[in-house]
């Protein structure tokens, strides 16, 4: 038996086709289903066997010729309207995510929609997304190893991996007060003792390339000042030690591994002692020619040391916005590159046959008109190269004005996530303060005692001005309660300040 001919015995285009959407029934004839072929209900009557029906409806009866769809059945009235008009309207009843969902079940395109429909649908699905893209980066945020919020569930998570692990205490506490700064004041000091260490070698980094402090040796190579040395020394081994310490305590080994936070760390370290061993190796091969190059790969090794200015990253909130914004918005990112390239070739090309003919003029090659078009579409306008005949001023001006129309449209978008992440990070160091100032048992209930002082006091001056007057009795028991209020509150603050 051929399914389709039990179904369709008028043919395609006569007859009728009985459908069932939620109980909701409908006979619609096979001509008003084939003006949209390519829809389920159009592609439901071109089919001619068992499998091919049941892959675009969920059951039919032969005997009674009726399709059976677990549909919304008050959708489906806009779904019959837009057979018979063509145009398919909105459902105030549903979600534009629903919605979506339900013409794309049915093959509607969106761009059926009807004119006093579709913006309202764009601007919903704008916001859907909006909100669908919070959710998703937050989701990323939780599940992601390289992320670059450190988010307090993940912390929770790796605490609990300590469990039965060797001197799991010990490891959990040094841990503890590695990754979260706010932990206790031990923990704070060791931030800031880390960000003073990667701050002076910075610092020392640069007054290196100063020519005060640059000396060669009786070979006329060039050789380190002996006391930035000092610092190099000590930053990196504070540096080692460091990484070694993170490395030992890790709850995660694959975790810490993948984190770009301890990447950067060993990269920041790497340089030093790939430039010791080189140094070593070509004072001892001083005659192998193959070595001659040794010298510049130090160089090259010593220019690495600037990868430790990365290191911040783990001390400040906005690097680690600006890492996971530039990570999440590739997309804008090589939008934007994409459009300065195409605007770089065009106004280069320009500008060189315009000035090719002018010998005062430097922009007699299309590789410096790349410079040129770069510095002027990125407004930066360095002032070295520029253009001197007329034409090449209204190609300069009319280059500058499309460099602020093409960078402006797409670092909106990276700035609007980079404040959102911004907003997010600092929302959750603010809840981290807080939950680090509950004191180390969490079970423990947590209440503020200077709170509690406070409504003490108010309500015995509320039952003063209620009573008149006060027994001096009553004032000593009073006085006594208070003073026994304040010693209470000092013995919480001095606890507080006692480190963890």
């Amino acid at each position: 038996m051929v399914y389709g001919q039990t179904l369709h015995s008028q043919g395609a285009e006569g007859g009728f086709i009985n459908l069932n959407v939620g109980g909701f029934k409908q006979r619609v004839d096979h001509s008003t289903l084939l003006r949209f072929p390519q829809t389920r209900l159009g592609r439901l009557l071109s089919c001619h066997s068992e499998e091919a029906i049941l892959e675009l409806c969920d059951d039919y009866s032969v005997a009674d010729k009726e399709y059976y769809f677990d549909r919304n059945p008050h959708f489906f009235r806009y779904v019959l309207n837009f057979y018979y008009t063509g145009k398919i309207h909105l459902m105030e009843e549903l979600c534009v995510f629903s919605f979506s969902q339900e013409i794309e079940y049915w093959g509607i395109k969106d761009l059926y929609l009807d004119s006093c429909c579709s913006n309202k649908y764009q601007e919903q699905k704008e916001y859907a997304d909006e909100k669908d893209w919070d959710r998703k980066s937050d989701e990323q945020q939780q599940q992601s190893f390289d992320s670059s919020f450190e988010e307090l569930s993940v912390i929770d998570r790796d605490v609990e991996k300590f469990e039965g692990a060797w001197c799991s205490e010990i490891r959990k506490n040094i841990w503890l007060r590695l990754e979260n700064p706010g932990y206790s004041r031990s923990a704070k000091m060791i931030a800031i003792a880390s960000l003073a260490v990667v701050i002076t070698s910075i610092v020392a980094m640069c007054i290196h390339s100063m020519p005060e402090f640059q000396q060669v040796d009786a070979n006329e190579k060039e050789i380190e000042d002996p006391v930035l040395a000092v610092f190099e020394i000590i930053c990196v081994l504070c540096f080692s030690l460091e990484f070694l310490v993170r490395l030992l305590v890790t709850p995660c080994l694959r975790k810490f591994l993948g984190n770009p936070l301890n990447i950067i760390d060993f990269v920041s370290i790497v340089p030093f002692y790939a430039t010791l061993a080189f140094e070593t190796v070509d004072e001892e091969s001083d005659e192998n020619e193959d070595l001659e190059n040794v010298g510049k790969v130090v160089q090259i090794l010593r220019l690495m040391r600037i990868f430790r200015i990365l290191k911040l990253a783990r001390h400040s909130v906005g690097l680690r916005s600006l890492g996971a914004t530039l990570r999440h918005s590739y997309h804008e990112v090589g939008l934007l590159l994409l459009f300065l390239s195409v605007g770089i070739s065009i106004f280069s090309v320009l500008i060189y046959f315009v000035e090719k003919e002018e010998e005062e003029s430097e922009l007699q090659n299309i590789p410096v008109g790349w410079w040129w078009a770069t510095i002027s579409m990125t407004t930066v306008g360095y002032g070295d190269t520029y253009p001197v005949t007329l034409g090449g001023k209204l190609i300069g001006a009319l280059c500058i004005i499309c460099g602020l129309l093409v960078v402006a449209l797409p670092i909106t978008i990276i700035f609007n996530k980079f404040s959102k992440y911004y907003q997010r990070q600092k929302a959750m160091d603010v809840y981290q303060g807080n939950n680090d100032m509950k004191g180390p048992d969490a079970s423990l209930p947590y209440f503020n005692v200077r709170d509690m002082y406070g409504q003490k006091m108010r309500t015995f001056m509320a039952s003063l001005s209620s009573q008149g007057s006060v027994s001096s009795g009553e004032d000593d028991t009073d006085a006594s309660s208070i003073q026994d209020m304040e010693t209470l509150c000092n013995t919480d603050r001095l606890a507080s300040r006692e480190p963890k």
